[in-house]
């Protein structure tokens, strides 16, 4: 039997979005791809990266090594955000709500993974705006941050 020498991450991971992107160049296209990754501990920490590669993995890696340099701390009350919030980053318009006990988490895909992995139980958001997951993810941690300060 082998023995798995990898070190287990304090981190769990979701790949929340994994794109093919091209540029024309001389020759034809180049192809390669993008993946963004949301990371976090369940216990107030969580993180994304966004990350270009010519394979899906190498993609998938830088972007997991750039959400550890992003890092940000959440305060969690009674397993739910203190109060509630609302922020709008570019075009993407985030409303967070904190929710009593048994609610679950109500909300869209990226949010979810975000809070998610932030380690909120009970929590309502909604997304307006923008379809891009990208912004909506960085539009959930900054209101996160927002909440926590």
């Amino acid at each position: 039997m082998r023995e798995n020498n990898q070190k287990k991450s304090e981190y769990d991971e979701k790949v929340v979005e994994i794109s093919r992107v091209s540029r024309t160049m001389k020759g034809g296209r180049r192809i390669s791809f993008r993946a963004l990754v949301v990371i976090g501990n369940r216990h107030g920490k969580v993180g994304y990266g966004l990350g270009k590669g010519k394979e899906v993995s190498i993609a998938i890696d830088k972007a997991r090594a750039r959400a550890k340099k992003r890092i940000v701390k959440v305060e969690i009350v009674n397993d739910t955000i203190p109060r509630p919030v609302a922020l709008k980053f570019c075009s993407a318009q985030i409303i967070l709500k904190p929710a009593p006990t048994g609610t679950s988490v109500i909300a869209g895909g990226s949010i979810r993974a975000v809070v998610e992995l932030a380690g909120v139980k009970n929590i309502v958001a909604k997304i307006l705006g923008s379809a891009s997951k990208i912004n909506n993810v960085k539009a959930t941690i900054l209101a996160l941050r927002k909440v926590s300060k």
